[in-house]
């Protein structure tokens, strides 16, 4: 059995205890916290029958690594996940070869190109949860992997979002588009913005860093480039703003009733 991971904060902590307590090996907490988001998150750990343990702030700090606990941390053993991105995207189209046309669940990606800063891979995670996208892919030479910051600022995401690392993007995205994933990319240089595109069908989201975008042979590889339609002063969006907008963009449009 691999060695315990920490989480740590309400979010990441509760999430797990939600969806897998068994997992959970110790849960330490702030017993100077007497506030009522502490006493029902106690509570949650009662009920559920987890080894709870009191832990002033230095000893959560030294646990957590840092001091944005908020008097909760944990020792988690791994959940075991999709392997790669084939067996996820095979287990769905298994899925729904059992499933009528119109109730199928077509592919949602995001894929990141350039994101190395670990609180906006947490955000998009977090983003990526809430939208229903799939997986989220990134470069492994070209971004931030999984670690205690990342799992804290996704709230618990980490936990629930495949996040594969591959070698080779374009290779990936090209692989991707076998499969008949549409691979669509954001630039502020694309001629049609996101809101003219059609996101209803398999599709993967590409972003790059704010700032630098997407690298070259990423865009080059992509079937489609938009924009997304900036009406103020500034020229871009946080990568993980610009990955909700996209997302929910393509949630909307899968949520509209087809006549």
């Amino acid at each position: 059995m691999s060695s315990p991971k920490v989480l740590f904060g309400f979010h990441a902590v509760g999430v797990r205890l939600k969806t897998a307590p068994k997992s959970i090996v110790e849960i330490y907490f702030d017993p100077s916290r007497r506030d009522a988001r502490m006493r029902q998150f106690v509570d949650k750990v009662n009920e559920a029958g987890v080894r709870l343990i009191e832990a002033d702030g230095m000893r959560l700090a030294k646990i957590a690594g840092g001091h944005g606990h908020q008097g909760v941390a944990a020792r988690v053993q791994e959940i075991k996940q999709v392997h790669s991105l084939d067996e996820l995207l095979e287990n769905l189209e298994a899925a729904n070869a059992e499933l009528p046309a119109e109730q199928r669940t077509q592919p949602l990606i995001l894929v990141l190109d350039g994101v190395t800063d670990p609180h906006n891979l947490g955000a998009c995670l977090r983003v990526a949860d809430g939208a229903g996208a799939h997986c989220v892919i990134a470069p492994k030479d070209h971004a931030a992997g999984i670690n205690a910051t990342v799992a804290k600022v996704a709230s618990g995401a980490a936990e629930t979002v495949p996040y594969f690392m591959v070698t080779n993007l374009a290779r990936t995205l090209n692989e991707l588009k076998e499969r008949n994933i549409w691979i669509i990319g954001t630039s502020d240089q694309a001629t049609h913005n996101l809101y003219q595109v059609d996101l209803k069908g398999p599709v993967a989201l590409v972003l790059g860093a704010e700032g630098d975008g997407m690298r070259q042979l990423t865009a080059k590889t992509c079937d489609q480039l938009v924009s997304i339609p900036m009406q103020g002063a500034v020229e871009s969006l946080n990568v993980s703003v610009a990955s909700g907008v996209c997302l929910y963009e393509a949630l909307r449009q899968r949520s509209v009733p087809t006549n």
